[in-house]
């Protein structure tokens, strides 16, 4: 008798998994626990000819009112953690279904450093490679030795070194040019045990001065900042139903930054802004957002703008996923007028 078997359900709302708790219902939903779940999920969608979409911790998501008509899989593998040494280096292969921060705690309290700065991030382990996480100076990329996925092509499980996930800002080949071919199922991190937290993010360094924090103290400021931000999930707080930053910084040619010098009539040096690769420069988008006139608790209707943090888009109470539509093309649509640069949306869509 199979031990663990699959069950597949219908009609089930999405709104409760995700922070947003906006979204319609999937057609098919299967939580997975176990690989052989997965590939027998992965059987039923092909013999239905169902799209599938995956779902983790549901923190960079937006469902559309009318939600999937496909299968959902919502990844909740959860076996042991491991770890093991590889001549200097610590390593820990942690399934996909594990939550994010709470690693991130136990990495912490070890005394190990590499992604104390990404503390309070909402999701589960197995997102972190997909959007190549990235928060207050550091990014995940930097300790992912191995990614471990269904590829989907030739339904069997692989193993992905770093070199071939194409890290990038925000980016990954699981979210570009492999989009829908990889279900993560786990990640091995690789660890320097003699390394010490190093600090580059503004809040960070006027928080410590001139102290070499462990960690843990980085953990838990990250964690303070990040609250006093909105950018926590704090259940009963109005600024948690979100999907954290809504739009990526935009990297821009240099010619960019002059003419948003000239719309706003500041010199380009007072506009803060960071070298990308290439020639390119990254501009934050919560300044944009400011300098077009979406300010924090800005609301239109039941969607608004957090009282915290003007990246963060949030429900406010009764909000539909085209409330947050109406809202998104609103502010991308003034920041296009106004400055040229079209902000991308950072959470998923779906439907």
């Amino acid at each position: 008798m199979q031990q663990n078997p699959l069950e597949i359900q219908q009609h089930i709302s999405l709104a409760p998994f995700t922070t947003l708790r906006i979204g319609g219902p999937a057609r098919f939903f299967a939580e997975i626990r176990t690989e052989a779940q997965l590939l027998e999920a992965v059987a039923f969608a092909r013999d239905q000819s169902l799209p599938i979409f995956v779902l983790g911790g549901g923190s960079n998501l937006l469902v559309s009112d009318s939600g999937f008509n496909g299968l959902v899989l919502h990844i909740a593998l959860d076996w042991p953690v491991t770890s093991s040494r590889d001549q200097d280096w610590l390593l820990y292969t942690v399934p996909a279904g594990v939550e994010w921060d709470p690693f991130v705690l136990s990495i912490c309290e070890q005394g190990i450093s590499g992604i104390e700065c990404l503390a309070g991030i909402p999701g589960t382990v197995g997102g972190t490679p997909v959007q190549n996480v990235g928060a207050y100076g550091q990014e995940v990329a930097e300790t992912i030795a191995n990614v471990h996925a269904l590829d989907l092509e030739s339904t069997s499980f692989v193993t992905l070194a770093n070199a071939e996930c194409g890290f990038a800002y925000r980016r990954s080949l699981f979210n570009t040019t492999h989009r829908g071919r990889y279900i993560v199922t786990g990640v091995t991190f690789r660890f320097d045990p003699a390394r010490k937290p190093h600090l580059t993010y503004a809040d960070l360094t006027r928080h410590f001065g001139q102290t070499q924090p462990t960690p843990l103290e980085v953990y838990h400021a990250v964690r303070e900042i990040r609250h006093g931000k909105g950018m926590l999930i704090v259940e009963g707080e109005p600024d948690s139903r979100s999907a954290g930053s809504f739009f990526k910084n935009p990297i821009v040619a240099p010619e960019t930054l002059a003419h948003v010098a000239s719309a706003l009539d500041l010199a380009p040096d007072k506009i803060p802004h960071w070298p990308a690769e290439g020639d390119r420069i990254k501009l934050p988008a919560a300044w944009l957002l400011e300098r077009a006139g979406f300010t924090r608790g800005y609301a239109m209707g039941n969607a608004g703008i957090s009282s915290r943090h003007t990246l963060a888009l949030i429900n406010r109470g009764n909000a539909t996923a085209a409330d947050i539509f109406a809202l998104r093309s609103a502010i991308q649509h003034k920041v296009k007028n106004l400055f040229g640069i079209h902000l991308e949306q950072e959470p998923v869509q779906l439907g």
